[in-house]
């Protein structure tokens, strides 16, 4: 099989082209020693499969990140049959400076213009067949996004891979051509593969190379020695980045002839929009109300509150209960459905009505066993049917964020929260794994490989728990359900959004108390690339959306039914082991251990104050620490077991996921207070063990015990704050003194550490 490997620079369309490329054959792992992604796939319309390996996004090959490091190195080592080099035509020269990089190197290279609709549109002019005879290397026009050009792209790589190339430079006629043909000899003498491209590499004082020739070095800076004063100062890296640019400049840019509108400024309508979207003051309420829109209609149940409005809301009964749950779905005492509810009402119907009450009935009709029905209806069924009944409120959610991400405006939100995050300690780089951290912690916190500083990456990884990912959206959407339907005149959107918006608030302030603390330091600059406002894919968006449901059933299927058959285990047998039914479910092995852990819970609103089944809250927040999953699951498996609307997994009045924390609600007693305060806990404490693992593995050796104590430090804090805020509104006066009073101390703290640090470096010049 050929492998062909995908190159280009971040927001080039690149993994647009490998979606195209490689559809369901595509795969995710992790490149040998590192955790940055490596995805492959296999294309399967030449003559012969081709292997797709899609490297990162890069802007140049300087060992400069491990991106550019990884890249580099499978070029050089693994010597693809052919690179495929993806360039935005609408930025063409910032492009084609990786494209110079690319054709020193003896591997056939093809160069895919993406983005030609584009250019088009704009009424520009590109010709490929000029920018392929200037280049030496077949050009060819696509559209990944519209999938035009992708065959002829595919054949004409498949055919130049079939012909060695040798590497060429465009430093052919600048001042330090003659020491580069003198290394490159030497290189070649010494049987190096690729001697021209390290050769140029060790001009530009590349510290890999330099590491690996040191003798070839010897003649380079023997040649800087000689023309210190005339070539640039000596400063070669700079000199040959200047003549690259100056050659695309003069060679390539050519081939780009730009509209008549464009030449007298006229603004493209990418512009147009950012002149409103990254506005100054406009940019951040507009972000706002985006992300409200987004939990409006993921979480909502009455759409554009027309019921509120307009009075649209009514109830439907036609006698039948089937068909009663069904018209349900769509219409609600409260309103329209939105398309989330939508769906959760449609899925919860399905899992819930019909297939757990067929499971139920079917098993009394077999004589089964009091145990087996409810390890089967309650331990299994109840804990899996609780988890998969928000998946569709999950993946909307994860429709509206990708189709923020694949259109460009997530980009812009990371430039424009770059000057509020630099005044906390980090760059706007560092929101572009938090914003990940709404979708999964796993690949947020891999995506922290990308940050510069040590002192950000831990930082980044340490507020990325409080981004809500997937899993915690159900506990979000169930509890403030259950308020809403409890409390008239509360809105679950509105809760739902105002929790998420609380864990970015308290990402930022974690942010600023940690560099004033135990992070200080300087905010390392942040460079990005802007890409042109486009629609998304309609199939890239599907291959992410399948990604997402892929994981959760895998997880529903193993952790959450392992999970529920332990918890359903554990509620429903004594120390002794003897089996208990759900009425004595307070005399079994779980509830012994939920009351023996009541206390730590009391301040945060679930503990010792709640009634005999209280526990109930202490055991979820436990078991969410394995997968927040398990939080909607072990409500749903106990809540079975205590009897007051829930059988078998459903309740008997057709109750769902909500209904089950209101029947909690009122056989326990916990107040909305404590409700809140049980979500805030579980949005900042410790994420699931996978994500604590990854984080384990991208934090320096012995630091990891730090990030587990602040975790659980900052979940207890606050959600103890907030349950006595909001219970007691006298205690707010208190705990905003006990905060400004840790404000003061490390300000003060901070300058006269400062101060000393002064005194340190003016004694030795006082003694002289």
């Amino acid at each position: 099989m050929i492998r062909f490997a995908l190159a280009g620079n971040p927001n080039c369309g690149k993994t647009t082209l490998f979606n195209a490329l490689t559809g369901s054959t595509a795969h995710v792992g992790n490149w040998p020693g590192v955790t940055v992604d490596k995805r492959e796939g296999v294309y399967k319309k030449l003559s012969e499969p081709a292997e797709i390996v899609d490297l990162p996004g890069i802007y140049s090959l300087s060992p400069y990140t491990p991106e550019e490091v990884i890249s580099r190195n499978y070029i050089l080592d693994e010597k693809p049959d052919c690179v495929i080099n993806i360039v935005d035509a609408t930025n063409l020269e910032r492009n084609l400076y990786l494209t110079t990089q690319l054709m020193e190197i003896d591997v056939p290279l093809v160069v895919a213009l993406n983005m030609m609709d584009a250019v088009k549109k704009s009424g520009d002019r590109l010709d490929a067949a000029k920018l392929e005879k200037a280049l030496g290397v077949p050009v060819v026009e696509i559209s990944a996004l519209k999938n035009e050009g992708i065959q002829e792209l595919m054949e004409r790589a498949y055919a130049a891979s079939k012909t060695p190339r040798a590497g060429s430079t465009v430093l052919a006629g600048s001042s330090i051509a003659h020491v580069i043909d003198d290394v490159k000899i030497a290189l070649r003498g010494k049987e190096v593969e690729n001697p021209l491209f390290h050769a140029v590499k060790l001009a530009e004082g590349d510290e890999l190379e330099v590491a690996a020739h040191p003798d070839e070095m010897k003649m380079v800076g023997e040649f800087k020695t000689q023309h210190s004063d005339d070539i640039f100062g000596g400063d070669f890296e700079a000199l040959v980045a200047d003549a690259r640019y100056k050659y695309i400049s003069a060679n390539f840019s050519g081939a780009l002839v730009h509209s008549q509108k464009k030449e007298r400024g006229a603004l493209s309508k990418s512009d147009k929009a950012d002149r409103v979207l990254t506005n100054r003051w406009a940019a951040i309420p507009i972000f706002v109300a985006i992300l409200f829109f987004v939990f409006h209609l993921t979480f909502g149940e009455d759409l554009f509150y027309l019921n509120a409005i307009f009075g649209f809301g009514f109830d439907v009964e036609t006698g039948n209960a089937y068909l009663d749950a069904f018209v349900a779905v769509f219409f609600n005492g409260a309103g329209i459905s939105t398309p989330g509810a939508i769906l959760f009402n449609l899925t919860d119907f399905i899992m819930n009505t019909c297939l757990g009450g067929w499971i139920a009935d079917g098993m009394a009709a077999t004589g089964a066993a009091a145990w087996a029905q409810g390890l089967v209806n309650d331990g299994i069924w109840g804990g899996v049917a609780g988890v998969m009944s928000f998946v569709p409120q999950v993946l909307v959610l994860f429709l509206f964020l990708s189709i923020l991400e694949d259109s460009g405006y997530m980009a812009r939100v990371a430039f424009i929260l770059d000057r509020i995050f630099r005044r906390f300690g980090v760059s706007g780089r560092a929101f572009i794994p938090m914003i990940m951290g709404f979708g999964c912690s796993v690949p947020a916190v891999v995506n922290t490989r990308t940050l510069a500083d040590d002192k950000e990456r831990i930082m980044t990884t340490r507020v990325i728990p409080f981004f809500t990912c997937g899993a915690k959206a159900p506990i979000l959407a169930a509890i403030c359900g259950a308020i809403a339907a409890e409390y008239t005149g509360v809105s679950a959107d509105l809760l739902v959004f105002a929790l998420y918006l609380f864990g970015m608030i308290m990402a930022i302030v974690m942010l600023l108390f940690m560099r004033q603390t135990s992070m200080r330091g300087e905010v390392p600059p942040f460079i990005m690339e802007l890409p042109a406002y486009h629609a998304p894919q309609f199939r890239s968006l599907m291959i992410h959306l399948w990604d997402k449901l892929k994981h959760y059933v895998k997880k529903a299927c193993t952790i959450i039914v392992a999970s529920s058959i332990v918890i359903w285990f554990l509620s429903h047998f004594a120390w002794d082991w003897s089996y208990l039914e759900d009425e004595l479910m307070n005399r079994s092995i779980l509830a012994d251990i939920g009351n023996f852990l009541l206390w730590i819970c009391t301040p945060m609103g679930f503990g010792l104050q709640l009634s005999e089944f209280g526990w109930v809250f202490v055991v979820a927040a436990v078991t969410g620490l394995i997968a927040k999953e398990n939080v909607i699951s072990t409500f749903y498996v106990l809540v079975a077991a205590i009897g007051a609307g829930v059988a078998g997994g459903v309740g008997d009045d057709g109750e769902n996921g909500i209904g089950a924390v209101v029947t909690l609600m009122q056989q326990t007693g916990i107040t909305w207070q404590g409700l809140i305060a049980f979500c805030v806990f579980n949005m900042l404490t410790v994420p699931c063990f996978a994500a604590a693992a990854v984080v384990k593995g991208e934090t320096p050796k012995g630091k990891f015990k730090f990030t587990l104590a602040f975790w659980m430090l900052t979940s207890y804090v606050t959600s103890t704050c907030i349950y006595l805020m909001f219970s007691w509104p006298w205690t707010v006066a208190i705990v905003v003194v006990l905060i400004a009073a840790v404000i003061a101390f490390f300000i003060l703290r901070n300058k006269g550490i400062i101060r000393f640090r002064r005194k340190r470096k003016e004694l030795p010049a006082a003694k002289e």
